[in-house]
């Protein structure tokens, strides 16, 4: 079955930004489907000293998967670099896909790897710091 995709996905996919891991990351978040076998990591360096809060200054993932999954981290990074933690965690799968110009709807789990992990970044990043872990929504993931 072909699967029709923007030509965002695409360029995101055989151009991806952000590709890459970052040493002793301030935050490390990493979401898996084991139904189609796509595992997604994402590490955040954070500027703890910016004057509006916490700042994203640089954001790199590593993601095993497909198209989707790599279009979607890709777009992921780009929307959370530069805001503040508080502002990235609000990224939604939704916003996400929107960016993308839209995933087939059976594509659509890998926007939500790139939510979950950035949420699980986010939550390293916070708990390296002592302050309160924030409860993530947990996914449903569909078998593909």
């Amino acid at each position: 079955m072909a699967l029709d995709y923007s030509a965002k996905v695409m360029d995101h996919f055989s151009n991806p930004r952000n590709v890459g891991e970052i040493e002793n990351p301030d935050g490390l978040g990493e979401a898996g489907n084991p139904q189609c076998g796509d595992i997604m990591k994402i590490y955040l360096k954070v500027d703890d000293k910016a004057p509006q809060g916490p700042i994203i200054e640089d954001v790199k993932f590593k993601t095993f998967g497909c198209a989707s999954a790599i279009a979607s981290s890709s777009m992921a990074t780009e929307m959370i670099k530069g805001k503040t933690v508080d502002e990235a965690w609000k990224m939604t799968n939704v916003a996400v896909a929107e960016a993308l110009d839209g995933l087939p709807p059976i594509k659509m789990h890998c926007s939500v790897l790139a939510e979950e992990a950035i949420h699980k970044a986010i939550n390293d990043y916070r708990g390296k710091r002592g302050l309160e872990v924030i409860p993530i929504k947990e996914h449903e993931h569909e078998a593909v």
